[in-house]
């Protein structure tokens, strides 16, 4: 996708409005136009990056900053005592705007939303051995 078709992109350049509730110089909040609760806040880096695998370090630590301190402000504007945090990273996890964003989703317990377990329909059966296995070729990765 060319960044000029992005529609992040396009919030970020002031070209599509949006309910902005926090800026700095790395990254970018805003109310969700199809929020999945009230109050479900997106936060996004500035410059375009499709997948986490092609953002800077300092811009990831920077999303996570925001997280921090955005998270428990916007369950309390909403009357929420918790809040779902996630990223789809890539289009087979379900992200639907290849530019990276995190949601924060409010949620109360009457929300019938379910936890990010519920989003599977199983979990697969690995054993001792291919967790250790699995563990130490990711730790190489590294």
């Amino acid at each position: 996708m060319d960044e000029s078709d992005c529609i992040f992109c396009q919030i970020v350049d002031g070209e599509i409005p949006s309910h902005t509730v926090y800026e700095d110089d790395a990254v970018m909040a805003f109310l969700d136009a199809n929020p999945l609760a009230e109050g479900h806040t997106l936060i996004i880096p500035k410059d375009h990056y499709s997948t986490m695998d092609e953002m800077p370090d300092a811009v990831g630590a920077a999303i996570g900053r925001a997280l921090t301190q955005l998270a428990p402000v916007v369950e309390n504007s909403v009357g929420a005592n918790a809040s779902t945090i996630g990223i789809n990273n890539g289009e087979d996890a379900g992200q639907e705007i290849p530019h990276v964003h995190a949601h924060v989703i409010p949620r109360t317990p009457d929300d019938h939303g379910g936890s990010i377990h519920s989003i599977f329909g199983g979990t697969p059966e690995i054993g001792d051995d291919e967790l250790t296995e699995l563990a130490q070729d990711i730790e190489t990765r590294i």
